[in-house]
């Protein structure tokens, strides 16, 4: 079964196909098209046989996926004889209202994911559009929407409700929802292979362009950082985190702006942008090296929240086995690792600095004496996205936990 999973924005289409009839699941081609509906949009493609960087004019996203499957049929760089052997499209979907796990898109799903687009406006409307179009597009090709918020419904009742009334959080889904689903499932099963067990309590820190920590007993989520949308938890790259929403009358008071202009600046100026002015952690590392005070409070917020998830965890599962950094900041920031771990000997925790420094991007970095191991390990959401495809297809429901 060939899976082809697509990684969509508003103006690009970046895709994998898998094989997963071969027991390896090898990735068959790889390829991106960006810049979707200007006059000239990128388009790259990498198979075994060969691959090109060219561009062209792509309308929108139903030309994208036609050109991708033009490229994967290609004669002499394709992989594929036919575009019918691709068993479906699998979308790393993100929120939709009282609806999650692995679907069929149908109408119902869509118009489950409009209703949250105002609860993941950088993810959701995207999504829903594209969709649309490749349902008219592509009638015979399945679409498989597999929801980050999947993995987390096995968290206790206790830990994603919000003291609220019940109607709201019964009827309008207003809960403790988890996201990165994807990430943190595969945090889940890779440690268990390095560990060599499943019977593990493991803190999976995924941290990147947006962060959420999640704590894993013996493979199943029992917590995660984030809440009802995308935008809470840990500060991330634009978006604020943590936020008392008592503090919206000031704003709207003060400044003048209406709710949405708040929201928009919480959502897309705010986390390390809203504190320090710049949104990558390269770059806020850069500058708090050459001594930049409001850099530095930025890394330092980002660790503190961290660190506070951190330590609810490590009192949630009763200490950890294992701690795994993943995502961009995860796997690549050794100061970022280096601030969060610090002085935690007494929780059995210890890195060993020249570990911590470099190495393969899949290693352990604690120290030979540390009781919990502490890993950087590079995510494959994409893989975890094919194989609940597969999973759905094979099961011939439209639906699936």
């Amino acid at each position: 079964m060939k899976i082809l999973v697509a990684n969509l924005g508003s103006t690009s289409f970046k895709y994998r196909l898998f094989d997963l009839g071969d027991p390896a699941e090898p990735v068959l081609a790889r390829g991106a098209i960006e810049r979707i509906g200007s006059p000239s949009s990128k388009v790259v493609v990498k198979t075994a046989k060969g691959g090109s960087e060219t561009s062209r004019p792509v309308a929108d996203h139903g030309d994208a996926v036609q050109l991708c499957l033009d490229q994967l049929t290609d004669p002499e760089t394709g992989v594929l004889a036919d575009a019918s052997e691709v068993s479906a499209i699998g979308f790393k979907a993100v929120h939709a209202r009282n609806l999650t796990g692995v679907h069929l898109v149908d109408d119902a799903v869509l118009e489950a994911m409009e209703a949250f687009s105002d609860v993941a406006p950088a993810h959701n409307p995207p999504y829903v559009k594209a969709m649309r179009m490749l349902r008219d597009r592509f009638p015979g090709l399945p679409l498989v929407a597999a929801f980050e918020t999947g993995f987390h419904r096995t968290i206790p009742e206790a830990s994603q409700r919000y003291a609220i009334p019940e109607e709201w959080a019964t009827a309008l889904g207003v809960r403790r929802w988890g996201f990165h689903g994807a990430s943190h499932r595969y945090i889940s099963w890779r440690t268990a292979e390095l560990l060599g067990r499943t019977d593990l309590k493991v803190i999976s820190c995924h941290l990147g362009g947006s962060s959420s920590l999640a704590a894993i007993r013996d493979g199943a989520s029992v917590g995660s950082s984030l809440g009802m949308s995308p935008q809470s938890g840990l500060p991330h790259n634009n978006r604020v985190g943590e936020f008392d929403v008592f503090a919206l009358p000031v704003l709207l008071r003060e400044t003048g702006k209406s709710l949405e202009e708040i929201l928009q600046i919480l959502a897309c100026k705010s986390g390390l942008e809203g504190i320090c002015g710049a949104n990558d952690v390269r770059d806020v590392e850069a500058a708090a090296g050459e001594g930049d005070i409001r850099s530095q409070l930025a890394l330092d917020v980002f660790v503190a929240s961290i660190r506070h998830y951190l330590g609810a965890f490590l009192l949630e599962l009763g200490g950890a086995d294992a701690i795994v950094f993943t995502g961009g900041i995860g796997e690549n920031s050794s100061r970022i690792r280096s601030m969060t771990c610090r002085d935690l000997g007494w929780f059995g925790i210890e890195l060993d600095p020249a570990l911590n420094a470099g190495g393969p991007a899949e290693r352990r970095i604690s120290a030979e004496g540390s009781r919990v191991q502490v890993w950087t390990v590079p995510t494959n959401e994409e893989i975890v996205v094919a194989r609940q495809s597969q999973e759905l297809l094979k099961s011939g429901r439209s639906a699936i936990a």
